[in-house]
């Protein structure tokens, strides 16, 4: 079985490691390099707090991955779990949490409903006046997604995986319905299977292959912080879903901070974004760190800033099918990618070599959702 990878990120590259593994002559095709579209910028998340179970189900299946990394495949992600801490504003939003938290308790999530002064024992310097309540769950933490990548990466050509980077695919080959391979900058490559991993730029593949993808390139910036007071290394993930602004602790009392606050969202282009933050943005997320925790204040200091695409759906659920014969769609994670992307690449894997999937049942997120009006409801996102 020859397949073909479009995407050089960390979900193509778990794609290519367990087809590669299985035994799929696997080749990855990526038009710049390894990690240069959303991976390398993401901020590390793993967490099962969601409100749907197939995501519950996904983030599961991916943390058993994230486990064990290490030991399997040689790599030290960094991998910490003191816990994703959700504060809610409004009584509505409070509300949400004790509605959705029995949800991931039937999966084996052991999530729980705080109030803000119990929230306070994790997250000391928590304005408990500002909150109606929060979700918390011990369980839940972070890792750094370039080394995931690594790992991932480094697995797949020792399973025998082809990398091929500063390739780009300029069409997809069909005979009638099926997808027989891509063209691309470097010639031509044959194929009984395309995945499309390639992210942001997933619809443009898409639509070669005559597939139209509801997926949106949205531009996304953090920074890493030298707060006021050290924020502790066993501090949760901290998010404000109301408002939008999250941190997470970095190492020696830095914090990772980010938030989306402008009240448009435009499309962009994925080849035309800047990487760098920008400093009103900066200065205003830092303002609504503030109203957080009492660690942040104007003499915080920002050290570095980045921006990064999330390729986003309606619902903010990633689109995971075969969207034509020989076209495997695996993209539009909504800023999840890297936390799930171990049990999407066993889900493409088995899409391809079996027919269906098993590791998670992946059949409520194909794209016709969207037409159907079965689009899924995320609540457990700010973005």
């Amino acid at each position: 079985m020859r397949v073909i990878v479009v995407g050089g990120g960390i979900v193509g590259f778990a794609c290519a490691y367990y087809l590669a593994d299985r035994g799929a002559d696997v080749t990855v095709l990526e038009k710049s390099s390894i990690g240069a579209g959303a991976t390398d910028r993401a901020a590390g998340g793993i967490r099962a707090q969601f409100s749907t179970p197939v995501s519950i189900r996904l983030s599961l299946a991916s943390i058993d991955v994230w486990e064990s990394f290490e030991e399997t495949f040689g790599v030290d992600i960094g991998y910490r779990r003191p816990g994703y801490l959700y504060l809610a504003r409004t009584d509505a939003t409070a509300d949400l949490f004790r509605e959705t938290i029995p949800v991931q308790n039937d999966h084996g999530v052991p999530s729980e409903f705080l109030a803000s002064e119990d929230a306070r024992r994790h997250v000391p310097g928590l304005r408990t006046e500002t909150y109606a309540g929060a979700a918390y769950c011990p369980t839940d933490g972070f890792a750094d997604p370039h080394l995931g990548l690594q790992g991932f990466s480094r697995a797949a050509a020792e399973a025998g995986a082809t990398v091929e980077t500063g390739v780009e695919v300029t069409d997809v080959l069909r005979s009638g319905e099926a997808v027989r391979g891509v063209d691309t900058t470097a010639g031509r490559y044959e194929a009984d299977v395309v995945v499309n991993a390639a992210g942001s730029w997933s619809p443009r593949i898409a639509r070669m292959a005559g597939v139209r993808l509801p997926v949106s390139p949205r531009r996304r910036q953090a920074m890493v912080v030298n707060p006021e007071t050290p924020v502790p290394e066993d501090t949760p993930f901290v998010t404000d879903l109301d408002d939008g602004v999250y941190f997470r602790p970095e190492r020696d009392g830095a914090a990772l901070v980010g938030g989306h606050f402008a009240s448009e969202d435009p499309e962009r282009d994925p080849d035309a974004y800047r990487t760098s933050h920008d400093l009103g943005w900066a200065a205003e997320t830092l303002e609504h760190a503030a109203t957080v925790s009492d660690r942040f204040g104007p003499e915080s200091e920002i050290v570095r800033g980045w921006a990064g695409l999330y390729a986003m759906t309606p619902d903010h659920h990633p689109i995971i099918e075969e969207s034509r014969p020989g076209f495997v769609t695996v993209t539009g994670f909504s800023g999840h990618g890297f936390m799930q992307s171990p049990a999407a690449g066993q889900v493409v894997s088995e899409l391809v070599l079996d027919g269906a999937a098993s590791t998670v049942d992946v059949s409520e997120l194909t794209a016709d959702r969207f037409e159907r009006g079965a689009a899924l409801h995320e609540t457990y996102v700010s973005a």
